[in-house]
């Protein structure tokens, strides 16, 4: 196997689990009920009076419930959440299935991943959610720019090999 083979199926499979991962953090934003129940009876998270990450979690899901209970259709704004995750997810096929011509896409994800940090920051600050909260949230772009700039590097690493053939 030559080394631009070796390459496009490593891509392949790091987009394809960033693909996923979008997927998979997506379709968590529309049953909150269910899993915030689950946290909250999750060992070491189950005493509300507790600090820290407990009380938060069943803070949340406090606030959750009584928020549904009196005006539901606000969870129709982690459904729009879901659907941005699915649709960017979607878009990434393209990087998966031609990642030369679409390095781009790479490029865009990099620039979200690290757009994150200031986000969960700034909009977390004015919300008063917890530090270490937004941490949590930053670390989707920390780990999550790590497949796509070795994908982008690869990339260029195959574009080097093609120019130097011409």
């Amino acid at each position: 196997m030559n080394r631009e083979t070796m390459l496009r199926q490593r891509i392949k499979w790091l987009t394809g689990f960033f693909i996923f991962g979008l997927f998979i953090s997506g379709a968590t934003a529309i049953p909150l009920k269910p899993e915030l129940n689950l946290l909250a009876h999750f060992p070491g998270l189950t005493d509300p009076t507790a600090s820290g990450l407990a009380q938060w979690i069943h803070t949340i899901r406090d606030a959750l419930y009584a928020t549904d209970a009196r005006y539901p259709f606000l969870a129709y704004g982690t459904d729009w959440l879901a659907f941005g995750h699915f649709m960017i997810a979607i878009a990434f096929i393209g990087a998966w299935r031609d990642p030369v011509r679409n390095i781009w896409l790479f490029e865009f994800g990099m620039i979200a991943c690290v757009l994150i940090i200031p986000y969960a920051f700034i909009f977390g600050g004015l919300r008063g959610i917890p530090i270490y909260w937004r941490l949590i949230d930053c670390s989707f772009g920390v780990f999550g720019i790590i497949p796509i700039w070795v994908c982008r590097k690869w990339v260029r690493e195959i574009q080097r090999m093609n120019a130097t053939r011409r």
